[in-house]
């Protein structure tokens, strides 16, 4: 079984197949989001010490925080499922 990993900055990823949602942190409801994945230890940091851009929500219920947007990972995120469909296949 091969799994398609997202490349989230800085040489950090995350399995592609594991990702529910792609969110911008700047919305209230997203920063509790966050700061209760921290208290209940589900907070996994990705900045290096950057600024959030984005939150990754997994269907592990984890939280990863990346320092790239939100909307160049979706593209990045569209790409890598696209690929894994067709390997192989120039797209």
């Amino acid at each position: 079984m091969e799994q398609t990993l997202l490349n989230i900055g800085f040489g950090s990823t995350v399995v592609a197949d594991r990702v529910v949602a792609i969110v911008s942190p700047n919305s209230a409801p997203m920063k509790r989001l966050k700061d209760e994945a921290k208290e209940d230890r589900r907070l996994v940091d990705a900045t290096h010490g950057r600024r959030t851009r984005s939150i990754i929500i997994m269907d592990s219920n984890h939280v990863v925080l990346s320092a790239i947007q939100a909307e160049t990972i979706s593209q990045r995120y569209i790409s890598a499922v696209r690929e894994a469909k067709t390997p192989g296949e120039e797209n």
